[in-house]
């Protein structure tokens, strides 16, 4: 596989997906690394592949699309993608990524589905020396060492709340793709029933039934990755919050360390 040394951007086009899918179906190690850089805008097709990935970039942030939901990933943080699970991913900004694919039968218990997932310092460095690791490497080998090391570091890692279930109920379609349009709008269940002409509880039901989060809970993760996704092209927190109906910039910080830990700065920070 052709890796990179340095986190500088690539001059040249990314290569077309069926040579990515080739090239990680053709390594026979339990781990390979991955480096490709992509270009702000550039879109990846939905595709899927036997291999586990570690979907992660040392710059730029990434929104990724699968049966299994949405995530918006900034650089402190990455997705890890069950094989055989299809997905597509959109660069907001250039984006370097630096993936890590695993065989199934090397980590069949790291864990439990698709998902965000934090990156330690530890992991992030580990992941740019798996770039230099030249296929196959051998299992009693310094590079051998390192993947199982990546291994042992990929079971510990924590799962974070940047993931939304899209409903598949016709009305509550509506619903989501009305605030997607706006999520500054701040319509209540009861508003809802009304324009639908369904009960207040029946919309309440389905959302926690399809997506696991009562309405309130489901448009403030919307309301997040949302604002993930601007922060991450610059915009200030004062916009991003009044764009998605906060009342003032301490409040949208607020819910923001109370659902993610820290502050918006914080959580972009590289680690």
């Amino acid at each position: 596989m052709n890796h990179r040394k340095t986190d500088t951007p690539s001059t040249q086009a990314p290569p077309p997906l069926h040579q990515v899918l080739k090239e990680i179906e053709a390594v026979s190690s339990p781990v390979a690394g991955r480096a490709t850089d992509y270009p702000p805008g550039w879109h990846i097709a939905p595709h899927t592949h036997t291999k586990h990935q570690l979907i992660y970039a040392v710059r730029g942030v990434m929104v990724v699309q699968a049966d299994a939901g949405h995530w918006v990933v900034p650089p402190t943080r990455a997705i890890w993608m069950e094989a055989g699970m299809t997905h597509a991913i959109r660069c907001v900004g250039a984006v370097h990524m630096r993936s890590l694919m695993v065989a199934p039968e090397a980590a069949p218990k790291l864990l439990n589905g698709t998902q965000a997932v934090g990156i330690s310092t530890l992991l992030r460095e580990l992941i740019r020396a798996a770039m230099d690791v030249r296929q196959p490497y051998v299992a009693n080998s310094r590079d051998g060492r390192l993947m199982r090391l990546i291994l042992d570091e990929l079971r510990a890692l924590p799962v974070l709340p940047l993931h939304l279930q899209m409903p598949s109920d016709a009305r509550l379609v509506r619903i989501s793709e009305a605030l997607q349009q706006n999520l500054g709008d701040a319509s209540t269940v009861a508003d809802w029933a009304q324009r639908l002409r369904v009960d207040a509880k029946t919309i309440q039901r389905l959302f926690v039934k399809e997506t696991g989060m009562t309405f309130g809970q489901w448009r403030q993760q919307a309301r997040l990755l949302r604002a993930l996704q601007l922060l991450a092209t610059g915009d200030k927190v004062i916009d991003v919050a009044l764009a998605l109906g906060y009342d003032s910039p301490s409040a949208f910080a607020s819910m923001f360390r109370k659902q993610l830990g820290e502050t918006p700065s914080a959580f972009f920070a590289e680690v």
